[in-house]
């Protein structure tokens, strides 16, 4: 059944897609400045929808998919309205003229292989698009996916409503978490399920798949901070799925109804998993395991169809990074700004760069609303995806995912390597420590020897810290390391 409804809200979403491209041609019967506030109207009641289905408890997988389906319309949306909002500025007119006063970006390109071109040639192609995926296409295309979840809505008026805190209100906060909403149902519906089988006693086993870095930890202590979910269990315990066994020989007991959470940072074998379930069959009736990984591998030991965490679309990845980069600020005030955060969130994207680089740069760019400053940053995050795709043909996140060194070069203006401390590495305490924000603002603040590098700090329980080892490069490895046919410009910050 959650099979052909997954099918269902796909072949949706596709229509949604298809309709709004086969409309970029129709009249444009009303002002443009109409179907800016048409589609922003909209937008608010798309929003409203999906924050009061985040305040309850959604068990009917339908509207899961459902919910996910109108998220991704309403992200979709507000990237149509920023497209609409500074349409001129894109189109080149006010892009040349402040362009033209701006000493860093007659010279700044976006050296990522697929966005190989100045900025204005970028800005081009995406007034372009903008124009082709008019403002009236989107407004039309909300109206209708809003109509058809008249039905969600009255079912969701029948759902149990959370027990909201403060802290729990993370769209207007920054301590918060960004979509996963549906994911973030299915989760809680797991865990609050009476499901326990008669007779046999078998565990409820729920993988949690995703790739390094997508928020699979943060998702989970999201749901394990739930009234109802802390009420249901006596205790919660996070186990390290790597040192299983030796769970077995420190003589803890696993009674009650126990929420097990257990992170595999490496695949584990069968035989071993099955002493350790053994193991837990002990504990009380109703108990649950939550397996979290980025090992595809280790779904084998569920029995509950995976949760699979994929990375942010690109209009979720703009949506979150303008919201994180602006902070209480309103992005309207910085129509250039604006530009350059499309930009930056279109090099992040491509990239692959993770969650964690994410808010590592736009916690740098809160932190000073300066074009110039905003240039330089997304130029040194350019060239240094650039550089490690030069000298190991990969992206850099998927090095650190490896747990191998990055260039950082570009980032230090200084020849270093960064490596990910692991969880069998111990963090040298010992060696100075420097932020990320620190280090990328004011590079000669750079220890000299070998450093810590702490790249950022989760705001959120359970304020996971990512801290690296940097060190630095022979001299002629740095230089052979250059970027081909480019003079390094040390642009002051």
């Amino acid at each position: 059944m959650e099979v052909a409804v997954s099918a269902v809200a796909g072949e949706l979403v596709s229509r949604f897609i298809s309709f709004l491209m086969n409309k970029c041609h129709s009249s444009h019967a009303q002002p443009e400045e109409k179907m800016v506030e048409r589609l922003h109207h909209l937008l608010m009641r798309a929003c409203t929808i999906v924050e009061e289905a985040d305040a309850r408890y959604i068990t009917n997988s339908g509207m899961m998919m459902q919910l996910k389906m109108l998220s991704e319309a309403m992200y979709r949306g507000h990237s149509l309205l920023n497209a609409s909002r500074y349409r001129a500025l894109q189109d080149g007119v006010g892009f040349d003229e402040v362009s033209s006063n701006d000493s860093s970006s007659s010279s700044l390109y976006l050296i990522i292989p697929e966005f190989s071109v100045k900025r204005s040639r970028t800005a081009a192609v995406k007034g372009n698009k903008a124009m082709g995926l008019d403002s009236h296409a989107a407004l039309e295309s909300l109206e209708i996916a809003i109509t058809n979840m008249s039905e969600f809505v009255v079912l969701l008026g029948g759902c149990e409503r959370m027990s909201r805190r403060p802290y729990d209100v993370y769209l207007y906060t920054d301590n918060f978490m960004f979509s996963r909403h549906a994911e973030k149902q299915k989760l809680l519906s797991f865990l609050l399920e009476h499901n326990d089988p008669s007779g046999d006693h078998a565990l409820a086993i729920l993988p949690l798949i995703g790739g390094a870095a997508v928020g699979k930890k943060t998702l989970v202590a999201h749901v394990c901070g739930d009234e109802r979910v802390r009420s249901r269990f006596s205790s919660i315990l996070h186990l390290n799925g790597d040192s299983l066994l030796g769970i077995l020989g420190d003589g803890r007991a696993m009674t009650g109804i126990m929420l097990v959470v257990i992170e595999f940072a490496s695949d584990v074998g069968d035989d071993d998993w099955k002493t350790f379930h053994s193991f837990l069959i002990g504990m009380g009736r109703g108990s649950k395991i939550i397996i979290v990984s980025k090992l595809k591998g280790i779904a084998r030991f569920g029995t509950m169809k995976p949760i699979l965490l994929s990375g942010l679309s690109h209009d979720e990845l703009t949506y979150l990074f303008k919201a994180l980069a602006f902070g209480s600020v309103e992005p309207a005030k910085h129509p250039r700004l604006v530009q350059i955060a499309d930009e930056f969130a279109m090099v992040i994207h491509n990239s692959q760069i993770s969650l964690v680089a994410t808010n590592m740069f736009t916690d740098v760019l809160r932190s000073n609303l300066d074009v110039q400053f905003w240039h330089c940053i997304l130029d040194k995050a350019a060239r240094m995806v650039k550089r490690n795709r030069s000298i190991y043909g990969v992206n850099p996140t998927m090095r650190i995912e490896q747990g191998h060194q990055v260039d950082i070069t570009d980032i230090a203006l200084h020849p270093l390597s960064m490596k990910p401390y692991s969880d069998n590495m111990s963090i040298k305490t010992e060696l100075p420590s420097v932020t990320f924000r620190e280090l990328i603002k004011d590079p000669s603040v750079r220890p000299k020897g070998d450093f810590t590098l702490i790249a950022w700090e989760s705001r959120i329980a359970p304020h996971k810290s990512f801290p690296n080892y940097v060190t630095t490069h022979a001299q002629d490895t740095y230089q052979s390391s250059a970027l081909p046919g480019r003079k390094r410009q040390g642009v002051p910050i």
